[in-house]
This record gives C-alpha cells, structure tokens and sequence, in this order.
C-alpha cells in the first residue's frame, strides 16, 4: 500500500481538492509533446498560446472550452491518392490540453503560416474584504442554544 502525500492535506486550505484533480491530470498530460507550443503575455491581462501545427488546415483543428479546460484537437486525413516513396511527415492526430483559471476567456483563435494562435484574456482581479458579524447571546440567554429533555420511560421514575 503506498500513502500518497498531498500538497493540500493542510487544514487551513479547505476546498482545494478539484485543485488536487487537477494537478494530477496536469501531470498525467504533461509528457505530451506534440504539438509544441509557447505560451506567451503579450499584454497586461492577455496571454496567446501558440502551437506549431504545420500542415493542419483550419478544417483539421478542433477548439474548444470543455469546463475550465481549453482543449485543442487536430486530425488530419491520409491523401489516398499519393504515391510515397519515403514517409517521414505522418499524418497524425494530437490532442493538447490547457487548464484555464476561473475567468480566463478566449477571445478568438486564428491559424497563421503553420501556427494556431489562442488568445486569452485573464481578469484581473479586486482584492475582496468582507467583515463578518460575530453573533453574541442577548439578555442572558443560554449560550447552549435551545436543548432537549430525554423522557424515555427507563428514566422516568
């Protein structure tokens, strides 16, 4: 049996474990290499990812948000009417995935001499203060709150 250690087994971080999901389909993804990318800021809210898809039509790649993932899917079709006589460029499918922050929305995508740019904006958030009341018995009352008597017949008597 092996005991797993988890960055989020703190009693002071509750709620995280969607996190702890995600973390771990991260890793399971992460040794994908194809297609490569770059991720880049090219403005104070916004990021672009770029992936080298060279030789994928638009009619090839897929894009779309499935919950808080931006996933990107390519597949191209095999020209049955080519002869080859050495095939080092297959045909091949990719599937790359992009865990998205709360928020974060696609502005648009466009395909550009073999690159298929994503554009992302993320909002920047305002710091948020709440004062939460803290309720304190009034006239006396019992701080217990309301309680219950037991008047089973074994006790009664």
């Amino acid at each position: 049996m092996t005991t797993r250690l988890s960055l989020f087994n703190s009693p002071f971080l509750l709620g995280f474990d969607q996190f702890e999901r995600t973390l771990d389909r991260i890793a399971k993804s992460a040794n994908e290499g194809y297609p490569p990318y770059n991720i880049e800021q090219v403005g104070e809210d916004q990021l672009r990812i770029t992936l080298a898809v060279a030789g994928f039509t638009a009619e090839d790649l897929q894009v779309q948000m499935e919950d808080n993932q931006l996933v990107i899917r390519g597949k191209q079709s095999d020209d049955k009417n080519r002869v080859y006589l050495h095939r080092g460029i297959a045909a091949r499918q990719f599937q790359r995935s992009f865990v998205l922050a709360e928020g974060i929305e696609v502005l648009g995508c466009s395909l550009d001499n073999g690159l298929l740019h994503v554009d992302l904006r993320r909002p920047i958030p305002e710091p948020k203060v709440r004062t939460i009341k803290i309720e304190t018995p009034k006239d006396g009352a019992d701080s217990l709150g309301p309680q219950t008597i037991d008047l089973s017949p074994e006790r009664a008597g």
